[in-house]
């Protein structure tokens, strides 16, 4: 059994359309971080079974909120993606395709097209992933995409993380590659939304210099 997890913080204009094109595919269950508005309500119209967390803890500790309840339903992995319409649904089949595929991947993540980006964010995409390519000493072609079909194993090896925000996603490849997993890619769609970005770019530049770091010492070589 593979089940769709969306975290979800303050998205009720949009989580609807997304767990309905989610639930075309996959039961849903969607983690409600603390949100002001009606995104567990609406959520749970469009079909979704509905965590919610109080109060708002962060994308990490709201995906291993949605790992906890599919490990305890016996399921074999989840799909991640998230609720603001960045991810499209209907890219779902191409990820099942991936896991389905022998020997089974224990990370399928959807790799974005960084050139349909705003350049900002594109340069940071790049520079960021040639840093964590190096750091885990492999070539990771994207760390930051939320579009990712998670393994249980890789679900439980990632539990006990105190990583609460976009850390856990990169974390979850060191994590992944430390125990010995496999990483297999899809192709996805880059969408934007036109809604403006939470991430501070300051915060989140010495955020990932941390998680780089970690990562080197976890799985490359000794930092100097």
């Amino acid at each position: 059994m593979i089940v769709a997890v969306i975290p979800g913080y303050n998205e009720a204009p949009r989580i609807g359309d997304v767990v309905r094109g989610a639930a075309a595919h996959l039961p849903v269950l969607v983690v409600d971080d603390g949100s002001r508005d009606d995104t567990a309500a609406q959520a749970r119209a469009a079909g979704a079974t509905v965590i919610e967390q109080r109060p708002n803890q962060g994308k990490g500790a709201a995906l291993r909120a949605g790992f906890r309840r599919a490990l305890t339903d016996g399921a074999d992995a989840v799909l991640t993606l998230d609720a603001d319409g960045q991810h499209d649904p209907a890219e779902i089949p191409a990820f099942l395709s991936a896991w389905a595929a022998q020997p089974r991947s224990d990370l399928v993540i959807g790799r974005r097209n960084f050139r349909a980006m705003p350049p900002i964010r594109r340069l940071s995409n790049v520079l960021g992933g040639r840093a964590f390519s190096w750091a885990v000493g492999r070539p990771i072609p994207d760390n930051q995409s939320g579009y990712r079909l998670v393994s249980r194993r890789i679900m439980e090896a990632t539990l006990e993380s105190a990583e609460g925000g976009f850390e856990f996603e990169v974390e979850m490849i060191t994590t992944c590659i430390r125990v010995g997993g496999t990483i297999a890619w899809v192709p996805i769609r880059t969408i934007y939304v036109g809604e403006p970005s939470h991430i501070r770019p300051l915060a989140h530049l010495r955020s990932f210099i941390r998680i780089v770091r970690k990562a080197r010492r976890e799985v490359g070589q000794p930092l100097a």
